[in-house]
């Protein structure tokens, strides 16, 4: 299998009221994985320009992109797909999360607010493992490459 450049996205770590904006980006209800709202840069623009663009498009928020709290790598091992993730910390300047918004690219489908047990006791299912680690921690975080879940 040929090697394939690592794609890289911006994610944002949005807080508000003590819980955590999660998207999920699978078509209808074909997949239970949520994980926080971004996606792939585009040259040209900053890291965060594309967050800040990719949030808006998946949300509806515009928002102010802040520190980097978590680099994540994952890949898939049957395609050679390979991906650095990185999460800024972002604060909501304007919007609210409306059921109604639709993603002009089609990927998100739904977007929620979850606390912080709903992450550390399981009652979801989410990727990147060490989100609310990154989400509620101070710092910056490397979770090392994992293989991709869908």
């Amino acid at each position: 299998m040929p090697r394939r450049t690592p794609r890289l996205a911006a994610r944002a770590l949005i807080l508000h009221e003590d819980r955590l904006l999660l998207v999920n980006a699978y078509p209808g209800t074909r997949s239970d994985l949520w994980c926080a709202p971004g996606g792939g840069a585009e040259a040209g623009a900053s890291l965060p320009d594309n967050l800040r663009r990719e949030v808006h498009e998946e949300t509806g928020l515009t928002v102010s992109v802040g520190d980097p709290a978590l680099v994540n790598e994952f890949h898939d091992p049957r395609s050679g797909f390979h991906q650095v993730d990185i999460f800024f910390r972002c604060t909501i300047l304007a919007g609210a999360i409306d059921p109604a918004w639709r993603d002009p690219e089609g990927v998100v489908n739904r977007r929620r607010f979850f606390s912080r047990s709903d992450l550390e006791l399981g009652r979801i299912r989410f990727k990147p493992d060490s989100l609310a680690q990154a989400a509620w921690g101070t710092g910056c975080l490397y979770d090392p490459l994992e293989v991709i879940v869908r």
